[in-house]
C-alpha cells in the first residue's frame, strides 16, 4: 500500500520528465511511485516519486495546454530562466548528498558549509532548473 502524501506536495514541471524520474533516482534517490504517460507516448502527464520520505510530483511542460491549465503561468524553470524555490532535505550527511547529487549530473550553488544556524548545509542546481538544498544538524560540544 502507497502512503498518503504529505499535506503540500510539491509538483514540478519539467522539460522531460521522464529523464527527470530517472536522474531523480540516481541523484537523489528517488522512489518512482508511478508514470502516466501522455498519449504522444513521449512526455509524461503525470509522475510520483518518494525522496527522503516525502512524495514530489512531476509532469512534462505542455506547452499546448499552457493558457487553459494555469493561465499561461506555470511553465518549467529552463524555460523561466530561474526557479523561484528551493526544495530542502533533511539528511544524515550533507557532503555525501551534495556528492552523490554532482557526481548524477547536478551543479553546485553553495558548497556544503556550517552554517550559523547549526547545520552542515549545501544545495545544487539540478539539469532540469530545479534547485535542491541538503542540510543536517551538527553535533554540539
Amino acid at each position: 500500500m502507497i502512503q498518503q502524501p504529505q499535506g503540500v506536495v510539491p509538483h514540478l514541471v519539467i522539460e522531460g520528465a521522464a529523464d527527470a524520474l530517472d536522474f531523480y533516482k540516481q541523484a537523489l534517490g528517488a522512489t518512482e511511485l508511478m508514470r502516466m504517460p501522455a498519449e504522444d507516448g513521449t512526455r509524461l502527464m503525470h509522475a510520483a516519486m518518494m525522496v527522503n520520505g516525502c512524495h514530489i510530483y512531476l509532469m512534462d511542460d505542455f506547452v499546448e495546454y499552457r493558457e487553459q491549465c494555469s493561465g499561461g503561468k506555470v511553465i518549467g524553470p529552463r524555460e523561466n530562466g530561474a526557479t523561484t524555490f528551493v526544495l530542502h532535505l533533511n539528511v544524515a550527511d550533507c557532503d555525501a548528498a551534495v556528492k552523490r547529487a554532482v557526481d548524477a549530473g547536478c551543479t553546485v550553488m553553495m558548497e556544503p558549509m556550517d552554517a550559523f544556524w547549526g547545520d552542515r548545509y549545501g544545495q545544487v542546481l539540478d539539469p532540469y532548473g530545479h534547485a535542491w538544498s541538503f542540510a543536517h544538524t551538527l553535533k554540539k560540544n
